[in-house]
């Protein structure tokens, strides 16, 4: 049988970093094995599940780009099979009709904890046959009284669960609607899933889900429950901790190879390395190799493995993220140097790609006013000289590349006897509007000449402005 796995998010949210990171190692896995992933969309709470839910998790795996062999399947689109598969369980007896009302239910519960036992519904209907004619009713799994449950987790190890510790759990409501770990064990058994990875909050369904598949005769899958994921606080991730949904990572300026590399490092690991390519993953990753123990959360870790891809990966790969970016932020990118160049030059100044956008906006557009603090640093009266002298220069140059612009900033400073900053900062800041680029020359070879040079004229006003105040 081909090796399947599946990742089955439920549409009532957006797709979160520990979905995310489960989905990945379902794939990763699958991947590895020359098996298929399938993407299961889990919608049967109709109150709760969107449609705005079910874009942001395709969206989110689709940037992640974890592309699933098979799917996407919505479970809505099979009430009439899980409807075969229950009265299946009611024929062989595996299932039974429960007229007990939710307060009923409620009160056997607290007689049961009032005994020093296991708070669960009692059996009351079990056996019985004298059914009400006009009461609703729901239905419940028959569950075994005796013996264990051994889930025999490729993370976790050996996890046994008494059969008396387990509640004879509905599987359709009053209304016939499906419940969840009914439509799990039909799609699993359907889908010829072969190793569930799924998160270990679904270690109490299990064994639940394995008696199910046991009564209908159904083969059990290998099971893998990974760990959650905390917060820097020690606590569960969640909205508090900052961006929890994947397309918030994109928004916020990281790249998907970098949040896929920290992701799997978050409760895996291989040695003491820490940059993985996608290949490598898929050739290195084992599920039993994952951590047993809960993995924090570190944004300063994840900032660093970005910054890593953006000064490594390909610059014109870098900047189809990039542009994306500039677009959100407003900046038309149609006239001025190729993206992929200013990613070349800002990559090792920024933490993520949305910063990038912010300082580099200079190179497409122009600016009404120069930054405060860089004015009254540098832009000084003493500085007309210099400036006007190194416009002269560089309006000379026939040559728009950094070692001539370098030649003519140099050249002014020897003639002035200066220092090169004394010349540098200034013309950096009618260059670009503010005291911080990358290396000047650089920097004013991206830029077009002509607008160089009109941005000197408009330093030389303030500057002028100065001296006419002193």
């Amino acid at each position: 049988m081909t090796l399947t796995t599946r990742f089955a998010p439920s549409p009532t949210g957006y797709l979160h970093v520990g979905g995310a990171r489960t989905a990945l190692y379902s794939w990763l896995y699958a991947k590895k094995n020359g098996g298929n992933f399938i993407l299961r969309i889990e919608d049967t709470d109709l109150e709760r599940s969107t449609q705005a839910s079910v874009d942001a998790i395709m969206d989110g795996m689709t940037w992640l780009k974890l592309e699933w062999t098979h799917g996407p399947y919505f479970q809505t689109k099979c009430f009439d099979r899980y409807k075969e598969v229950i009265e299946q369980l009611l024929a062989s007896g595996d299932a039974y009709r429960c007229y007990s009302t939710a307060e009923e239910v409620d009160v056997m519960r607290e007689e049961a904890k009032a005994k020093g036992g296991i708070e669960k519904y009692n059996g009351l209907w079990r056996d019985r046959t004298d059914h009400p004619a006009d009461k609703p009713f729901v239905i419940r799994f028959k569950n075994p009284l005796a013996g264990d449950v051994v889930i025999k987790d490729m993370v976790k190890g050996d996890i046994t669960i008494s059969n008396e510790q387990l509640d004879d759990l509905i599987i359709a409501r009053s209304d016939g609607t499906p419940t969840y770990n009914l439509t799990v064990v039909v799609d699993d058994w359907d889908m010829k899933v072969s190793h569930v990875v799924r998160g270990d909050d679904h270690i109490s369904n299990t064994p639940k889900q394995i008696n199910i598949l046991t009564a209908l005769g159904a083969d059990i899958p290998e099971y893998a429950h990974i760990p959650m994921i905390l917060g820097d606080d020690g606590k569960r991730l969640s909205k508090r901790h900052g961006a929890v949904g994947v397309m918030q990572y994109r928004d916020d300026g990281y790249l998907p190879e970098a949040l896929l590399n920290y992701l799997v490092r978050l409760g895996w690991s291989h040695g003491d390395q820490e940059i993985f390519s996608r290949e490598e993953m898929i050739e290195l990753f084992d599920l039993k190799d994952c951590n047993r123990a809960a993995s924090g959360f570190n944004t300063d870790k994840l900032i660093w493995v970005n910054q890593h891809y953006m000064k490594t990966m390909d610059p014109e790969y870098v900047a189809e993220h990039l542009a994306w970016h500039m677009k959100e932020q407003g900046i038309d990118t149609t006239n001025g140097p190729a993206l992929s160049e200013v990613v070349k030059i800002q990559a090792d100044r920024v933490k993520t790609l949305k910063e990038m956008a912010q300082i580099s906006r200079y190179f497409y557009e122009d600016f009404t006013e120069l930054d405060a603090k860089a004015v009254k640093k540098h832009l000084r009266p003493v500085v007309k000289e210099p400036m006007m002298l190194v416009k002269e220069k560089l309006a000379a140059l026939t040559d728009w590349s950094p070692e001539p612009i370098h030649a003519a900033i140099n050249d002014t400073a020897v003639e002035l006897e200066l220092g090169m900053g004394k010349v540098g900062m200034p013309l950096r800041v009618a260059a670009t509007g503010g005291g911080n680029s990358p290396s000047l020359d650089i920097t004013l070879a991206l830029l077009d000449q002509k607008k160089v040079l009109e941005r000197i004229d408009q330093a030389l006003v303030v500057v002028e402005a100065r001296i006419a105040a002193s």
